[in-house]
């Protein structure tokens, strides 16, 4: 059986924000500068995660290199990955197409960097420590040339704010929200 210490942690950030207005993924909303993405490295980092991919755009590769790989220098290892039209196989290219594919292409773009297990989550959503910390232990414990796939889910009566409703509910297959 072939298993690893620390498992990684994708991160999906190459949203464009269109709805929020901007990269909602990099700003802040402590008073100490804090990201949402923030509060998932710190659980991830204690749950035992020890490499972060971020897979985002290039037209904000300097503003998230900048931010998180000074937050992670000595902690873990970061990689950036680029969803770009262009990265996808030649047979799904089509020069009408201005958005990138969803889920499916932002994972194709982590298939040379991500070697070991790995789990993925929304930049911009808040998972819990707990999540992180099961998720760890799960994937500690797998064969990583297993088929062997998991899902974190939530009730979703235990998701909905009592200030309002989201108009959309996204649902992620590879860590349910």
């Amino acid at each position: 059986m072939s298993k690893i210490s620390k498992p990684t942690l994708v991160i999906l950030a190459a949203g464009m924000g269109s709805r929020y207005g901007g990269l909602k993924q990099i700003d802040s909303f402590t008073p100490e500068g804090d990201t949402i993405i923030d509060f998932s490295i710190y659980d991830a980092l204690q749950a035992g995660f020890g490499k972060f991919v971020f897979i985002i755009r290039k037209s904000f590769e300097k503003e998230f290199k900048a931010i998180f790989n000074k937050k992670l220098s000595g902690r873990a290892e970061a990689d950036f990955v680029y969803q770009e039209l262009e990265n996808v196989p030649e047979r799904f290219l089509n020069p009408e197409r201005t958005k990138p594919w969803g889920t499916g292409h932002a994972l194709l773009m982590t298939k040379d960097i991500v070697t070991e297990n790995f789990a993925i989550i929304n930049a911009d959503d808040f998972y819990s420590r707990e999540a992180f910390q099961v998720m760890a232990d799960h994937l500690k414990q797998t064969d990583k040339k297993s088929y062997n796939f998991s899902t974190m889910a939530y009730l979703l009566k235990n998701t909905v704010s009592d200030y309002g409703y989201v108009v959309s509910l996204q649902i992620n297959l590879n860590f349910l929200v």
